[in-house]
């Protein structure tokens, strides 16, 4: 076996896991209504199926008060206990085991029913707390325990209290959230009471016989929060108390640190729980950017964890574990950390699902189903919709021809792979790679693909993505103008100082390449955790220590023609990560912007009515595409069945999850 620590078993006394793969909680958008529990059930039936060792449910309020938003998950009757027994049996049938996670989102309730230790609104929601009181928090607790009872009647193997990431719990122990005076707030000792009780009278209420996992907020990276002796206090405290296993949280959602997007370095905060290990004998799980089983094998062989916790990367690849323990680690698909159909979803309130599995929470609807009639299909682009479709086509049963004029697979990913904190695309294309060679796809790289060969196939997929959309200004066809292409793909020489035209995903990306040094910092955990302001030495309150970004590679301008901030269109999950790297990189970002002329002063723009001159050395065009439908055209004109995706269908901003998300649909249908 290749992973022999992550593939040993973990015996909790009352039970013996398998292995030690947690598939972490995260909320799906399907724990919020009862008729979609038969869909829930599928989704952790398929992980279960493929291997993982212990799962966790999304969060499941114990009160309305809990709610994340209104009309959300909670278990708080015994009528509710049915819908809940759907997702059991089933993770049951697959022989794996499934604990569900108790979650009262306090003041980061999106709803006016919220309460919280004190009256104090958070910076992400727009609705102030009421503030509990003794005889409320009382209830609270009372609350957690029935909710705990309720699961263990739906046939849980255990819950997992949620007192991590700024929720409920977090609040209370932090002095920043929590300034009450009386038995529930003030001294260390009191705001700590709350998750103490909560663990203890559960652990009463369930017997020995049920797993309670304790989420532990081991760096808060917030301002005014718990020190590091509080952090181990608790611990110890909370192992008292009858926790079976402790589970690492990392940051609130209001934190400046981003913890969890593809620029962490991966397995970039195991270090905080090892520096826990040693001061509790119960086992130790750590989380955040684990996403491969290498990193995970390393973390368990060097002693920092009993256990790794990994949600979307099961997204991802619901067969990662079996991929694993066979040793085919080279055909897991990989999770990027993009958060673009996971946690975007979510907080745009619809269904998650994952950027590189479209499949991920459709199961029940997204098919991938044999073919009765075999056809003679060529898919010409290979970039990211091309090869989801070619492959998905191919797995169905249909002779499939890829057919692309690069000498390589790809498309754009081949640039995304390049961006500093983007280096996992490089994983995407090495599965791709394989699975193209597993389905028994015929690849024609290196050729160009005309309308009179293709006739000769039943039915033609164009994918032939996109063409940089050129601006005209005087000075525009200056040599010194280049395109992202000539940047990225060609190697261009670019100055030290530079403007880009374009604040769209593309602009920043570009100006992030431009602005790093090599290598990135995502592949040096130490690096990163310095430009950022991490205290890896845990002296401060949160963890948190004074952000020092390394120098800019060069001077760099970022402009949009449009009114208002640049990136603010960017996704809201990672979206700010972006626009605070390039801030402290020293990027001046202007909206509103006018091109006059390119000539030897630089670029002349007008802003707010004022004439300026940037003087630099070059500019980088990024201000959009064109759809590349030549081909479909003349197809479409020849006769031919011929079917549109990705780029070449429309190519507004570079979108691999629309293309993936359109390639494979279409090739379920087709």
């Amino acid at each position: 076996m290749d992973f022999p620590r992550l593939f040993s078993p973990l015996d909790l006394g009352h039970t013996t896991l398998p292995n030690r793969i947690l598939m972490g909680s995260m909320h799906t958008g399907l724990e919020d209504k009862a008729a979609d529990f038969d869909k829930l059930a599928r989704y952790f039936a398929e992980r279960a199926r493929g291997g993982v060792g212990l799962m966790v449910t999304g969060g499941i309020a114990p009160s309305i008060e809990g709610w994340l938003k209104p009309f959300g998950g909670r278990l708080t009757m015994p009528w509710h206990v049915g819908r809940h027994r759907k997702l059991t049996r089933a993770v049951h049938a697959e022989g794996g085991k499934l604990c569900m996670q108790i979650l009262h989102a306090g003041r980061y309730g999106y709803h006016p029913l919220s309460v919280a230790p004190s009256k104090i609104r958070s910076p992400i929601t727009p609705f102030t707390p009421r503030a509990l009181s003794s005889r409320a928090v009382e209830r609270t607790i009372g609350d957690f325990v029935r909710c705990a009872k309720l699961a263990q009647d739906a046939g849980y193997d255990g819950v997992e209290v949620m007192g991590s990431e700024g929720y409920l719990i977090n609040q209370f122990l932090a002095a920043r959230t929590n300034q009450r005076n009386d038995a529930w707030g003030g001294s260390a000792e009191k705001r700590m009471r709350l998750p103490i009780d909560i663990v203890r009278r559960t652990r009463q209420a369930v017997g020995r016989d049920f797993i309670i996992i304790y989420r532990l907020s081991m760096l808060d990276l917030v301002d005014n929060a718990q020190d590091w002796s509080e952090i181990v206090t608790l611990a110890k405290a909370i192992e008292a108390a009858g926790a079976s296993i402790i589970n690492t949280g990392i940051g609130w959602h209001e934190a400046r640190v981003p913890t969890i997007v593809t620029s962490v370095p991966r397995g970039g905060f195991a270090w905080v729980t090892k520096k826990l290990k040693g001061e509790v004998s119960i086992p130790l799980i750590t989380t955040n950017r684990i996403n491969m089983p290498e990193v995970a094998e390393q973390i368990l062989a060097s002693g920092e964890a009993d256990m790794v916790s990994m949600a979307r990367p099961l997204l991802a690849d619901p067969e990662w574990p079996n991929k694993a323990k066979a040793g085919h680690s080279e055909r897991i698909n990989t999770c990027i950390a993009c958060n673009q159909a996971c946690l975007d979803h979510v907080f745009q309130n619809r269904r998650a699902s994952c950027l590189l599995n479209p499949r991920a929470c459709h199961e029940t609807e997204l098919r991938i189903e044999p073919v009765s009639t075999r056809k003679n299909i060529a898919v010409v682009g290979a970039g990211p919709a091309g090869l989801a479709c070619a492959t998905t086509l191919a797995e169905r049963g249909h002779a499939v021809t890829l057919i692309d004029q690069s000498s390589d697979i790809g498309g754009q990913f081949n640039y995304a792979k390049r961006i500093p904190g983007k280096e996992e695309f490089h994983e995407t294309l090495r599965y791709f790679r394989h699975r193209l060679e597993d389905t028994g796809v015929t690849v024609k790289l290196g050729h160009a693909a005309d309308a009179k060969t293709l006739t000769q196939h039943d039915e033609v997929v164009v994918a032939t993505g996109i063409t940089p959309r050129r601006i005209h200004f005087p000075g525009s066809d200056d040599p010194r103008i280049l395109s992202y292409l000539d940047v990225l793909a060609r190697d261009r020489p670019v100055g030290p100082r530079v403007a880009i035209i374009g604040a769209g995903g593309i602009g920043f990306d570009v100006a992030e390449f431009l602005v790093e040094q090599q290598p990135s910092p995502t592949l040096d955990v130490t690096r990163w955790t310095r430009e950022w302001g991490v205290d890896m030495q845990l002296d401060t309150r949160g963890g948190l220590a004074p952000a020092k970004p390394e120098a800019p590679a060069r001077q760099v301008w970022l402009l949009q023609r449009s009114e208002g901030r640049p990136g603010a269109r960017l996704n809201k999950t990672t979206g700010w990560v972006h626009r605070a790297t390039l801030k402290a990189k020293g990027v001046a970002m202007l909206g509103g912007v006018a091109y006059e002329r390119f000539d030897d002063e630089g670029l002349h723009i007008t802003v707010d009515g004022q004439l300026k001159v940037l003087p630099v050395d070059n500019v980088v065009i990024c201000a959009g595409q064109e759809p590349n439908r030549s081909l479909a055209d003349e197809l479409i004109q020849a006769g031919v069945r011929t079917h549109v995706i990705g780029g070449a269908d429309v190519a507004a901003e570079l979108d691999a999850k629309r293309a993936i998300d359109q390639g494979t649909r279409l090739a379920a249908t087709l």
